[in-house]
C-alpha cells in the first residue's frame, strides 16, 4: 500500500487517476501519441479540453453566464492578472481586500502595484472570540465588519487559507454590505471541488489546481462574462480574459498535460458521486481529526472553531521539542509531509479529496500512540 500523503500542495491525487495517466502515457486512446505530444488544436486534445470543461461545469453547477478558463501561472499569477483585468472596470482604479492570512496578504501586496488598494477587513491582530483569545490569522473577520468602498472595482478574499487553516464559506451578499455594484472575487485554491460553490454571491472564483483538481500547471478561473473586457492597456495579451475566453483557453499553448490530468480528476469525482458526495466524505474526515485534537491535551489546533478548514488542519504539540521525533516516526509509519509551513511551525495535515478516511484514521491512531508514549 502507498504511504498516506498529507502534502498541502502539490498534493495527493487519486491512485486511479495516476494509474490511468500512466497507462495512457505513451498512447492516448490508440492515437499513437502521448497527450504531451499532441497539438493543442488537434481533435484529440480538443476532445480532452471540451470534456474537462463540461465535467467541471457539471460538478460545480457553473452558470452559463460564467466563462471557465484554464490558465497558467497558478493563483499567484492571478494576483496580478486580476487587477490587470478588473481594476479598470468602473474607472475608479480601486479594489478592496479582506486579509485573513498569508495568501490573501500576498494577493493584496501584488494588487498594490496596479491601483488604489485598501484593506476592507483583517484578522492580523489578536481578538477575543467566544470568550477565548485568538492569535492573529487564526480567525476570520465577520462580514458585517467589512469596510467596502462603494466605488471599488472588486472585493477580494481568500476563502481557505492553506497555511493558517482558516476557511470562510458564508460569502456575503454584496448589497447587504452596501456595495451592490462591487463584485466579489474569491481565491478558492485549497478547497475548490471539496464543497459546492455559490456563484450567485461571486463575480469570479479562481483556484490553482494542485490541491484538489489536478497537478500544478493549470489554474481554474470562473468569471462572470460581464466582468470580461476591462483590461488595463498594460495587461499582457495572453492574460487578457477577453483573449483567453474567446480562444477557449487556447490563445497560446495551454498546459495541456495538466488539463488532461485535471480532466481525469473531474471524471473520478463524478464516479464518487460528485461534489455533494465528496463533501460528505470531507466532513467525516475533518470530524475524525478535529475530534481527536479537541479531546487531547497533547495536541492543539489554534483556529477559531467556526472557521476551521476541512482541508488544511494545522496543529501543535504541547512540547515542541518533540516535533522532530513526531515527524520522523510519522514518516516511518507511512504518514508523509506533515510538517507545518515554515512561517507558522508545528504540523499540518492537508486532507484533500483524494485522501480517504482510512488515511485520516491512520494518522489519528499514530497520534494517539505517540501521545501515549511521549505524553
Amino acid at each position: 500500500m502507498r504511504p498516506w500523503n498529507f502534502s498541502a500542495g502539490p498534493s495527493v491525487l487519486p491512485l486511479e487517476v495516476l494509474q490511468q495517466a500512466a497507462a495512457e502515457m505513451t498512447d492516448w486512446h490508440g492515437c499513437g501519441m502521448s497527450v504531451m505530444e499532441m497539438s493543442h488544436r488537434g481533435k484529440q486534445f480538443m476532445q480532452i479540453r471540451d470534456e474537462a470543461e463540461a465535467d467541471l461545469r457539471e460538478l460545480l453547477a457553473v452558470p452559463d453566464d460564467f466563462a471557465v478558463l484554464f490558465m497558467q501561472g497558478g493563483a499567484t499569477a492571478e494576483n496580478a492578472i486580476i487587477p490587470l483585468n478588473l481594476i479598470g472596470r468602473n474607472g475608479s482604479g480601486k479594489a478592496d481586500y479582506v486579509l485573513s492570512g498569508s495568501w490573501s496578504g500576498k494577493s493584496y501586496k501584488e494588487a498594490g502595484r496596479y491601483g488604489d488598494i485598501a484593506v476592507a477587513a483583517s484578522s492580523g491582530e489578536a481578538a477575543v472570540l467566544d470568550g477565548a483569545q485568538q492569535a492573529p490569522w487564526t480567525w476570520f473577520p465577520a462580514a458585517d465588519s467589512w469596510r467596502v468602498r462603494r466605488d471599488a472595482a472588486y472585493l477580494h478574499l481568500c476563502s481557505n487559507e492553506t497555511i493558517g487553516g482558516v476557511e470562510f464559506v458564508d460569502w456575503p451578499d454584496m448589497a447587504a454590505l452596501g456595495a451592490p455594484d462591487v463584485p466579489l472575487v474569491v481565491d478558492a485554491s485549497s478547497h475548490i471541488l471539496s464543497r459546492p460553490v455559490d456563484f450567485s454571491r461571486a463575480g469570479m472564483v479562481y483556484a490553482g489546481a494542485q490541491k484538489n483538481a489536478g497537478p500544478a500547471g493549470v489554474t481554474l478561473v470562473f468569471i462572470r462574462r460581464d466582468l470580461i473586457g476591462h483590461a488595463l492597456p498594460i495587461c499582457p495579451t495572453a492574460f487578457d480574459y477577453v483573449n483567453v475566453a474567446e480562444a477557449q483557453s487556447m490563445f497560446n499553448t495551454p498546459p495541456t498535460y495538466a488539463i488532461y490530468v485535471a480532466g481525469l480528476v473531474f471524471k473520478w469525482l463524478k464516479k464518487q458521486g460528485g461534489v455533494a458526495a465528496i463533501e460528505r466524505a470531507n466532513i467525516a474526515k475533518a470530524r475524525t481529526l478535529y475530534g481527536y485534537l479537541d479531546e487531547s491535551s497533547f495536541y492543539a489546533n489554534p483556529v477559531h472553531r467556526p472557521v476551521r478548514s476541512r482541508m488544511n488542519v494545522p496543529f501543535i504539540l504541547a512540547d515542541e521539542s518533540l516535533n522532530g521525533a513526531f515527524l520522523a516516526e510519522a514518516e516511518q509509519a507511512g504518514l508523509l509531509q506533515l510538517k507545518g509551513h515554515k512561517s507558522v511551525g508545528g504540523m499540518r495535515a492537508s486532507i484533500y479529496n483524494a485522501l480517504p478516511l482510512a488515511g485520516v484514521q491512520t494518522l489519528v491512531d499514530f497520534m494517539r500512540d505517540f501521545e501515549k508514549r511521549h505524553g
